[in-house]
């Protein structure tokens, strides 16, 4: 086999495990907005919501967290300073449904780096329920949202989470992150957990709260950076798995710039870096732009026209990501396509940014992540 061989080759299994990678997940998830799995029993929940600020959509996911279908739920809403401006917010949505427990609890624990962690300590501690939801302020709750949580719960389960779903793009950049997050990450993750590979996302969790207080508490998630990658690691330790949703819940992005699309994604990879440096690594192979390059050199190699090398490939890896999106019911529009290729000429230099330190902002506090777990600080966070 000449070299040529052997690069089209490498292309073309780059291009197959996209594709695989497709129909695994794509027959792993529902559709967006089917309904979940029917749950016989419905013990009473409860549901830490950790919040800072006002974001683009915050009074509609209040509103949303107090409409939810399941017989008795309780909501506690974490905040650090009592003087937030989301407090108000809070309050005023309380008044209007006020057939929902629900409270804000107010103080700044500090258990350790990771400022959401930190903020969810006295919501963990005040749950009355045995089972806890763990809710990210932007998560767009549906009706149904305990009932999927819950219905994913299996016997082998530790934790119950959903990858977050872009949706609702207010410009370029925020279709930009859509594709980073559907079709790609949620994607990958999906497929992972068909595979037996469930890693945590930290945007819902639903935990059975006697077991975790068994192993360490909340304060247990403190041992990684990310409560996501703690709590992955603990579950696998005790012989259980990460199962997540049937079909992923909303996060409506509304704008975004390039330097937050930027920043955000340069913080998510650096934290995979540290705590999953060997899944992490394999990263560099994901998107458009290696099997794409291995197909060119193969082309220039073999002396073929370069235009049908570059159109199969970008056929094979964008056709089936939109086919996805489509049946899916995710965000696709005439945007989508350019998305995609700007999100995979971002991944690499991504890739590389993440093996170097250097300071981040984590929803105003300022961290450090280095080249090693073990140089993780926080700085100290604003008034």
């Amino acid at each position: 086999m000449d070299m040529a061989q052997a690069l089209a080759l490498a292309s073309g299994a780059l291009v197959a495990t996209n594709l695989a990678s497709i129909l695994v997940a794509g027959r792993r998830l529902d559709p967006a907005g089917a309904p979940p799995p029917e749950v016989r029993k419905k013990p009473p929940v409860s549901i830490v919501v950790p919040v800072r600020g006002i974001e683009n959509f915050s009074a509609e996911t209040l509103d949303r967290a107090f409409r939810l279908t399941w017989p008795k739920y309780e909501l506690l809403f974490c905040v650090a300073h009592g003087n937030d401006p989301i407090v108000p917010e809070i309050e005023r949505t309380a008044a209007a449904h006020p057939h929902v427990e629900a409270r804000i609890l107010v103080g700044d624990d500090r258990i350790g780096a990771n400022p959401k962690l930190n903020n969810c300590v006295k919501g963990w501690q005040a749950a009355r329920h045995d089972w806890v939801i763990l809710a990210d302020s932007n998560v767009l709750m549906p009706p149904d949202y305990i009932q999927h949580l819950m219905a994913a719960w299996r016997s082998d389960t530790g934790v119950v989470c959903s990858t977050p779903l872009g949706s609702r793009p207010d410009g370029f950049w925020a279709e930009v992150e859509c594709m980073f997050l559907n079709t790609q990450q949620a994607r990958w993750q999906y497929a992972g957990e068909a595979l037996g590979f469930g890693f945590a996302q930290g945007k819902s969790m639903l935990w059975y709260k006697p077991m975790l207080d068994e192993n360490g508490g909340i304060h247990a998630l403190n041992a990684e950076i990310a409560e996501d990658a703690a709590s992955t690691k603990l579950v696998n330790r005790l012989g259980f798995k990460v199962h997540l949703v049937s079909s992923p819940f909303e996060q409506p992005l509304g704008h975004r710039t390039g330097r937050e699309i930027w920043s955000r994604q340069s913080r998510w990879s650096r934290l995979r870096r540290v705590t999953f440096p060997g899944f992490f690594a394999p990263e560099i192979l994901l998107g458009v732009l290696p099997p794409l390059l291995l197909a060119l050199a193969a082309a220039l190699l073999a002396g073929t026209p370069l235009t049908p090398a570059l159109l199969l490939v970008l056929a094979g890896i964008y056709l089936p990501e939109a086919g996805l999106a489509l049946a899916k019911g995710w965000r696709l529009s005439l945007w989508s396509l350019p998305a995609m290729m700007l999100r995979d000429t971002m991944m690499p230099a991504i890739w590389l940014r993440a093996w170097l330190g250097g300071n981040i902002d984590w929803r105003g506090n300022t961290m450090t992540i280095g080249t090693a777990a073990c140089e993780l600080k926080e700085a100290p966070a604003g008034p």
